[in-house]
């Protein structure tokens, strides 16, 4: 399985940042700078634990020219020390904005209980969900066997080229570029 490990993740959040401000002033200083959006290309579940990660993330993602929705940017009203039934009703309606869901997995993934309530959400209700494995040599899904269904994202050259660029893929053998995959994603499920 491709993955992306946590350092390089790390490196690419060091980059956006120049190595100096913390990963969420970033963040925070781009929603601010940035119009609100209305729809986005990915929803991004993630731990809030791994606000540098998801920094990195978000960076790769743009880099391809997604835009990305990341909950405590984009809508920071969001009390996470007092959340109710308004504030799920404000996540499923993000959701129900974005093409796809880019499950960040990491070490801190499993604790969260937002991260498979909207796993379960967007696979219900569009089924482009795709898993980003960050991990360190040896870390797999234990705990959270059901991510396997899902196909996992990386980013790769094409054949013959040297460029990379964001795949979507259903095994070791078998990958899609990202536009086939939202433009259908139940097509590239994993079976049994």
């Amino acid at each position: 399985m491709g993955t992306f490990t946590d350092s390089q993740i790390r490196r690419r959040a060091q980059r956006k940042t120049g190595g100096y401000r913390q990963a969420t002033t970033v963040l925070k200083e781009e929603v601010a700078s940035s119009k609100a959006r209305s729809s986005f290309d990915v929803f991004l579940s993630h731990s809030t634990s791994d606000a540098e990660i998801v920094l990195g993330v978000k960076g790769i993602l743009e880099d391809y020219g997604r835009t990305v929705y990341v909950d405590w940017l984009e809508d920071p009203q969001l009390d996470r020390s007092h959340v109710t039934a308004a504030t799920a009703e404000v996540i499923r309606e993000r959701m129900r904005q974005c093409k796809s869901l880019v499950y960040v997995h990491t070490k801190n993934s499993g604790a969260s209980k937002w991260m498979p309530w909207e796993l379960g959400y967007f696979d219900g209700f569009n089924g482009a969900v795709t898993i980003l494995p960050v991990t360190e040599k040896g870390e797999d899904f234990q705990g959270q066997e059901y991510l396997g269904i899902y196909p996992y994202i990386d980013e790769a050259p094409a054949h013959g080229s040297s460029i990379n660029e964001i795949w979507i893929n259903k095994n070791t053998t078998t990958s899609t570029r990202w536009a086939a995959w939202v433009s259908d994603p139940r097509a590239f499920r994993k079976t049994g």
